[in-house]
């Protein structure tokens, strides 16, 4: 399973620093998917595989504090000490149902078998922090009911920190190296349960990083310039990759779940076979016949599992145009035909099989510390099965390819990745079907508008172009004409802010920074809570770099076409580039 992730070093390297630099690009990311390749430097369309990842149904963690990956345990040690301990309580009790069937013959042979094998569960699952990042992030909003979503980041480490792990993912160069964040996808839980939305995002995908801390104190600064987002993951663990996401998306992330290469083979196992369809021949082999995942299958449906299912979600050479965006469409389909699977519960109805597939669950997975126990992920799942499966959404990124030193990997596509992330923080369903619940409506401001400060900073600036001289005055005049007086320009701070931004450091002032908004016909969702402010800071984004009111967008709820949207039940076939058929 995925070792320890709290300290890590880049191989290669001398002696430890416990500083360390994010500031090169690529790097020693990624992995060729049968080890034949370098192991760096590898580009969007060229490189091979190094991705694993799929989420795991349920599993559960317990005990204080331990660094995440840890795997020293005795699962008969922690059972015998559990003997002592009184029976379980009714939380508990409602996790045991969930695994009964499984266990009759132990409880009616033993009273207290039942929660030992609860405890046992328990004591498989690794945890970490849900976060290493300095930004606390901001809370949920809720909807008219007073319900608020959930957000899961899945990622699929290429960890090879193991004999099964070295043996799937081959590269024997990396072995014992960090292990990189090779699959990243965001699952959005709508807050009235009606729908589900997973954000994809390439692991090509180019970003700043921003410091993080590990769990054993090392400290790894903030990224000067753009890094591959798989890296994240070496910079102290999942909490980090948690960090990165909030960094460039902020949306606000509830829990993580991190799966390894041995873990989507004991899962997939488990299940019994995921259902996948390619539309010709296909072998998966890299340039010259060498690396490739391996993936071999006729035309047709088939019912993969084991070391198979692992190949089909690495493979990237043999499908459509060969890019991870191929790779990623190919594991959105792993994805909604387990989830057909799984709620047809054929496969859910032997003990024997629910049995191994809670074994296979909790050993497979790390989870952040809100997830710790088998209960935890049991409720989780339960609220997770209120989403009918027409109403699941896959999604990409919207991404263009960088160039230069950067050509072959990708960067957030203007406006569109917005657009999908904002949708996203906005509880917005991607599949476009109107939401019953009702507009969060801005709070009554605590101040008269003539009372309340605010500060205005041009960042207006992009990549490619430097800030548009005397915008934050522009916008301040607004502000005055709408009655505050208070209202000044911030002339040091000009940073680069791709979207304008309502910032407010405590509870009370949030009446006051949305009266600030509604003056300017901003949206709510984007006036939010900041530890970074002392009072309430307008930052002009490059989406305002024009004069005139704020350029609200039109068709707010459409998904982009450039996320490539597939709906839960769609069970299409993957298009096979003719180069890897046979």
């Amino acid at each position: 399973m995925g070792g320890p992730v709290g300290r890590s070093s880049t191989h290669g390297e001398g002696t430890r620093s416990r500083v360390r630099h994010a500031d090169r690009p690529g790097g020693d990311e990624g992995l060729y998917e049968n080890g034949d390749g370098d192991g760096g430097g590898r580009t969007h369309r060229e490189s091979g595989d190094g991705g694993a990842g799929e989420p795991a149904a349920n599993a559960a963690g317990d005990g204080p504090g331990r660094r995440a990956g840890s795997r020293g345990r005795n699962s008969r040690g922690r059972s015998a000490r559990s003997s002592s301990r009184r029976a379980p309580k009714s939380g508990k009790r409602r996790a045991l149902r969930w695994v009964s069937s499984a266990l009759a013959l132990l409880i009616l042979g033993a009273g207290g078998a039942g929660y030992l094998y609860y405890e046992h569960l328990n004591g498989n699952i690794k945890k970490g922090d849900l976060t290493l990042g300095d930004r606390q992030m901001a809370d949920h909003k809720a909807n008219a009911a007073g319900q608020t979503p959930l957000n899961i980041l899945l990622i699929g480490s290429d960890a090879r920190d193991s004999a099964e792990n070295q043996k799937l993912g081959g590269a024997k160069e990396t072995f014992g190296s960090p292990p990189l964040a090779d699959v990243q996808m965001l699952l959005h839980l709508s807050a009235d349960r009606s729908n589900l939305s997973v954000v994809s995002m390439p692991r090509d995908t180019m970003l700043k990083m921003p410091k993080c801390t590990a769990p054993d104190g090392e400290v790894f600064p903030a990224s000067t310039v753009d890094v591959q987002t798989n890296q994240s993951l070496r910079r102290g663990g999942p909490g980090c990759t948690v960090a990165a996401w909030y960094e460039l998306t902020g949306i606000r992330i509830d829990h993580f779940m991190m799966i390894d290469f041995a873990g989507v083979v004991s899962m997939a196992d488990a299940i019994g076979g995921v259902p996948v369809c390619v539309d010709a021949n296909i072998h998966s082999r890299g340039a010259n016949g060498r690396g490739g995942s391996g993936l071999k299958l006729e035309k047709g449906t088939h019912s993969v599992q084991g070391e198979q299912a692992l190949q089909w979600l690495r493979t990237r050479y043999g499908f459509e145009d060969g890019s991870d965006l191929a790779r990623a469409k190919a594991q959105h389909q792993y994805m909604n035909s387990m989830v057909r699977q799984l709620r047809k519960g054929t496969k859910l109805t032997d003990p024997a099989k629910l049995m191994n597939l809670a074994e296979a669950a909790t050993t497979a997975l790390t989870v952040d510390k809100g997830l710790d126990t088998v209960k935890k992920l049991y409720d989780l799942a339960e609220e997770l099965k209120k989403v009918p499966t027409k109403r699941i959404t896959m999604s990409t990124m919207p991404n263009v390819y960088g160039t230069g030193v950067n050509r072959g990997r990708v960067y957030p596509k203007a406006g569109d990745a917005e657009q999908l992330f904002r949708m996203v923080r906005e509880d917005m369903p991607l599949d476009g079907k109107a939401s019953k619940r009702k507009k969060v409506e801005p709070k009554d401001p605590s101040a008269p508008v003539g009372e309340i400060a605010v500060a205005v900073r041009n960042g207006t600036a992009t990549d490619a172009l430097g800030p548009v001289s005397g915008r934050a005055g522009d916008v301040e005049k607004l502000l005055k004409e709408s009655g505050f007086a208070k209202a000044t320009v911030d002339p040091d701070n000009v940073a680069g802010s791709t979207q304008t931004s309502i910032l407010y450091p405590s509870a009370d002032l949030e009446g006051d920074a949305q009266a600030v908004a509604k003056a300017l016909g901003v949206p709510v969702s984007q006036v939010k809570r900041s530890t970074d402010v002392s009072g309430i800071s307008l930052a002009v984004g490059a989406d305002w770099r024009e004069d005139g009111a704020y350029p609200v967008s039109k068709g707010t709820e459409k998904t982009p076409e450039s996320a490539g949207a597939q709906n839960g039940e769609e069970e299409g076939c993957m298009k096979v580039d003719p180069k890897y058929s046979w």
